[in-house]
């Protein structure tokens, strides 16, 4: 057992399974954070399931149907009056565009 032959095959086991396990650990702090991951993932997903199944039940009355209709269409009921916003941006757009002076009228002649 205190030959050098056997010392140095059994240092060389010992690393060989010292860096077996390290690569263990490795892939187990790995497969931790995939796991963490996956179940923050599945609790999204289970509260949009919930939101979901809520707008789907939303939709099975008739106000339900009157708000999605009214949100994403801009319909109104008779009688009722539809307003329009504008944005900031498109009257900034209009200023410009409406600006005339002498440079801009050579080089928009043809408009």
């Amino acid at each position: 057992m205190e030959s050098w032959p056997v010392l140095l095959l059994l240092t060389i086991l010992l690393v060989i399974f010292s860096w077996s396990v390290i690569g263990f650990l490795r892939k187990m702090n790995l497969t931790k954070e995939n796991r963490e991951i996956a179940e923050e993932q599945l609790a999204q997903l289970k509260n949009k399931k919930q939101k979901l199944s809520n707008d789907i039940e939303n939709l099975n009355t008739e106000e339900g149907k009157e708000t999605i209709f009214r949100e994403n269409f801009g319909l109104a009921k008779e009688g009722e009056n539809l307003i329009i916003v504008l944005d900031e941006k498109n009257k900034e757009e209009e200023k410009i565009s409406s600006k005339s002076g002498f440079f801009s009228k050579l080089l928009f002649w043809r408009d």
